[in-house]
Protein backbone atom coordinates (compact mmCIF):
# COMPACT_ATOMS: atom_id res chain seq x y z
CA UNK A 1 0.00 0.00 0.00
CA UNK A 2 1.50 3.18 -1.39
CA UNK A 3 1.42 6.07 1.39
CA UNK A 4 -1.41 8.28 0.71
CA UNK A 5 -3.54 4.92 0.86
CA UNK A 6 -2.06 4.22 3.61
CA UNK A 7 -2.98 7.69 5.44
CA UNK A 8 -6.40 8.04 3.83
CA UNK A 9 -7.20 4.38 5.52
CA UNK A 10 -6.04 5.71 8.86
CA UNK A 11 -8.18 8.96 8.29
CA UNK A 12 -10.65 6.78 7.99
CA UNK A 13 -10.37 4.38 11.16
CA UNK A 14 -9.48 7.32 13.50
CA UNK A 15 -12.60 8.78 12.24
CA UNK A 16 -14.43 5.35 13.12
CA UNK A 17 -18.38 6.08 14.68
CA UNK A 18 -18.37 6.26 18.19
CA UNK A 19 -20.56 3.06 19.45
CA UNK A 20 -19.19 0.61 17.30
CA UNK A 21 -17.43 -2.59 19.23
CA UNK A 22 -13.62 -1.53 19.26
CA UNK A 23 -13.98 1.44 17.30
CA UNK A 24 -11.78 3.53 20.69
CA UNK A 25 -9.13 0.88 20.10
CA UNK A 26 -9.27 1.79 16.33
CA UNK A 27 -9.46 5.37 16.88
CA UNK A 28 -6.01 5.06 19.18
CA UNK A 29 -4.64 2.70 16.56
CA UNK A 30 -4.94 4.92 13.77
CA UNK A 31 -4.14 8.24 15.93
CA UNK A 32 -0.71 6.35 16.79
CA UNK A 33 0.03 6.47 13.07
CA UNK A 34 -0.84 10.35 12.81
CA UNK A 35 1.57 10.43 16.23
CA UNK A 36 4.54 8.89 14.65
CA UNK A 37 4.02 10.38 11.25
CA UNK A 38 4.24 14.15 13.39
CA UNK A 39 0.97 15.08 12.32
CA UNK A 40 -0.22 14.77 16.31
CA UNK A 41 1.80 15.75 19.44
CA UNK A 42 1.78 13.69 22.53
CA UNK A 43 -1.02 15.47 24.75
CA UNK A 44 -3.38 14.81 21.65
CA UNK A 45 -2.57 10.54 21.70
CA UNK A 46 -2.42 10.66 25.09
CA UNK A 47 -6.58 11.78 24.82
CA UNK A 48 -6.87 8.42 22.30
CA UNK A 49 -4.99 6.31 24.76
CA UNK A 50 -7.31 7.07 27.65
CA UNK A 51 -10.60 6.60 25.74
CA UNK A 52 -9.42 3.68 23.93
CA UNK A 53 -11.49 1.22 25.80
CA UNK A 54 -14.33 3.55 26.16
CA UNK A 55 -16.28 2.98 22.50
CA UNK A 56 -19.09 5.48 23.26
CA UNK A 57 -16.68 7.97 24.31
CA UNK A 58 -15.83 11.19 22.02
CA UNK A 59 -12.05 12.04 22.07
CA UNK A 60 -12.72 15.53 20.45
CA UNK A 61 -14.55 17.49 23.68
CA UNK A 62 -11.21 16.29 25.89
CA UNK A 63 -8.78 17.40 23.87
CA UNK A 64 -10.68 20.81 23.54
CA UNK A 65 -10.98 21.31 27.10
CA UNK A 66 -7.63 20.42 27.74
CA UNK A 67 -6.32 23.00 25.41
CA UNK A 68 -4.30 20.82 23.08
CA UNK A 69 -3.94 19.47 19.25
CA UNK A 70 -5.48 22.28 18.71
CA UNK A 71 -3.82 21.74 14.89
CA UNK A 72 -5.09 18.61 15.34
CA UNK A 73 -8.83 19.82 15.17
CA UNK A 74 -8.40 22.31 12.80
CA UNK A 75 -7.51 18.94 10.32
CA UNK A 76 -10.57 17.46 12.35
CA UNK A 77 -12.62 20.53 11.08
CA UNK A 78 -12.04 19.81 7.07
CA UNK A 79 -12.77 16.11 6.94
CA UNK A 80 -15.86 17.02 4.68
CA UNK A 81 -13.07 17.12 2.04
CA UNK A 82 -12.87 15.19 -1.09
CA UNK A 83 -10.96 11.84 -0.76
CA UNK A 84 -8.83 13.72 -3.34
CA UNK A 85 -7.66 16.90 -1.18
CA UNK A 86 -7.62 14.75 2.02
CA UNK A 87 -5.05 12.74 0.25
CA UNK A 88 -2.98 16.02 -0.42
CA UNK A 89 -2.90 16.74 2.93
CA UNK A 90 -1.67 13.95 4.42
CA UNK A 91 1.11 13.05 1.20
CA UNK A 92 4.90 12.43 2.52
CA UNK A 93 6.59 16.49 2.79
Amino acid sequence: MDAEAEAAEQWQLVNTPLGEMWSGRTRYAAAMFFFKRGEMDAETLEVYRICARLDHEDPLPIIRDRGVGKEWLKRLGASARSATELRSCFALR
